[in-house]
């Protein structure tokens, strides 16, 4: 409009005839009144100049109110758009009833039951190594042989000797029966007979004293057998055949590591302390579940077997110990694991997805919703949790359907519009109660996807009201609506 008043004006400009206007103007001096101004001529074309300015700036400012209540007076005149925004599509779940296992997680450490480091118990030279290195032994089976020939000298001499105090035993023996004959008859003095009762008990202690020694002598030869003590697997080998061994030795000879039963040992904060005791003292065995690193895999399947006698007072926690059968070596010793404790199933539990409860300044609560397709801020007090589900003690009835998807812009009273659970393939609902699948599970999606969709779907609404719309204005982005608070 601007520049049509500006044509309008040139067009004008060019129609003035400059001659004309002369001739039009008085050629005697006495047409003009004589009041000490400029001659008449040029009066006049200052005046023609100011008219046209003042034209000028008439079709300026009349441009310019045209162009800002034009487009009011167009979008006026158009049909009226339905009041308030557009529904919101949405994904629902509805609340069911099930069981809820009340878990305890924490982080191991696997721990044989035993670790044996095997050391001789004499000195003597390494004859022979009859294990392999991470072989699998039993109790009993054959591990080294230390020279025992020095032991078997000491026992032919004890043997010897026992043989020898056996003789003067007996030899002292028959004499003291013959001395209490005699001393009968008054033959002999009671002293000798007394004398030869001592040599009696001398010789019979120094026969009890060879047949220990033969005993020793016995127990160091079956030491330099040496054979497993436990059923375990057998560690890298410390020492080689032909070393001299003692018993002094830090290293030992091997060390061997029971692996099947093998244990777990983790802590939890004190305050499960009631809640395991108590379980534990009447008679329950509690199961526990041994995962890998990433806390995905399963790596076995055990019991609790003990827990420690006090807190540790630096830390707030206390030990437990978890027994695993482990035939399959599914857990190493020294291995880190999480572990997750089953120490009650709460039956007959409401239960909602995860994703459908909020956090706002009331505390916990969802979004409700209604027959008419509208959602209410429902406050609900929340129980036990596990990765896809939680547990609504009051607020919720079985049946009620909670949004899980797209509650950032909902209010109290907001109209919805809810999308068609969805599953692996696309289509029917994620589960058998038509549950939305929790965050991570195959058949979740892609969260962003229905982002997209409410978007689009938004936009053809907005397009669809005033199609005719078009030129700059309507290519200018739509500023976007205030976003609603997440609390109600």
């Amino acid at each position: 409009m601007y520049f049509q008043g500006v044509e309008r004006l040139k067009s004008m400009n060019e129609t003035v005839d400059p001659d004309s206007v002369a001739k039009a103007t008085p050629a005697s001096p006495e047409a003009a009144p004589d009041v000490g101004l400029a001659p008449a001529p040029k009066r006049y074309r200052l005046g023609k100049i100011a008219l046209a300015v003042a034209l000028a700036a008439a079709l300026i400012a009349l441009g310019l109110r045209l162009e800002n209540i034009g487009p009011s007076t167009l979008e006026s005149s158009r049909p009226a758009s339905p009041s308030g925004p557009p529904p919101q599509t949405v994904r629902a779940a509805p609340a069911t009833l099930g069981d809820m296992p009340i878990t305890i997680d924490a982080l191991g450490t696997v721990t044989p039951l035993a670790t044996v480091t095997v050391k001789t118990q004499i000195s003597g030279k390494l004859m022979q190594v009859g294990f392999q290195e991470g072989q699998l032994v039993k109790e009993g089976d054959f591990l080294a042989q230390i020279d025992d020939r020095p032991f078997q000298a000491t026992l032919a001499q004890a043997q010897g000797q026992l043989a020898k105090d056996t003789a003067l035993y007996q030899q002292a023996q028959a004499d003291l029966a013959r001395y209490q004959t005699l001393v009968k008859q008054d033959s002999i003095a009671h002293q000798q007979v007394e004398d030869q009762v001592f040599l009696v008990a001398q010789d019979k202690a120094a026969m009890a004293s060879d047949q220990a020694q033969i005993d020793a002598t016995k127990l160091n030869i079956a030491y330099a057998r040496i054979v497993s003590p436990i059923t375990g697997r057998v560690g890298l080998r410390l020492v080689d055949a032909g070393n001299y061994v003692q018993p002094t030795d830090a290293a030992g000879l091997v060390v061997i590591t029971q692996l099947d039963p093998i244990s777990v040992i983790f802590s939890t904060p004190e305050d499960n302390w009631q809640r395991i005791t108590r379980r534990v003292n009447s008679g329950a065995k509690l199961p526990v579940t041994a995962f890998d690193r990433s806390n995905v895999k399963e790596l076995a399947t055990g019991v609790l077997t003990t827990f420690d006698n006090q807190v540790d007072t630096s830390t707030g926690t206390f030990k437990l110990r978890a027994t695993f059968p482990n035939s399959d070596s599914a857990l190493f010793p020294s291995q880190f694991v999480n572990v997750r404790l089953l120490v009650d199933t709460m039956t007959g539990a409401v239960l909602v997805p995860n994703a459908a409860i909020q956090i706002g300044s009331p505390g916990s609560f969802v979004y409700l919703v209604n027959d008419d397709n509208t959602v209410s801020v429902r406050k609900v007090v929340t129980g036990p949790t596990d990765a896809s589900r939680t547990v609504v003690s009051s607020g919720l009835a079985v049946g009620d359907k909670v949004v899980v998807d797209g509650a950032d812009r909902l209010r109290e009273g907001a109209k919805v519009r809810l999308a068609p659970p969805r599953n692996d393939a696309g289509a029917g609902p994620a589960g058998a109660d038509g549950s939305w699948p929790a965050a991570g599970s195959p058949g979740a999606g892609d969260a962003a996807t229905l982002g997209k969709h409410r978007h689009r779907k938004d936009g053809e609404a907005a397009g669809g009201a005033a199609p005719e719309a078009a030129g700059p204005a309507a290519a200018a982005p739509a500023s976007p609506s205030p976003s609603p608070s997440a609390t109600p």
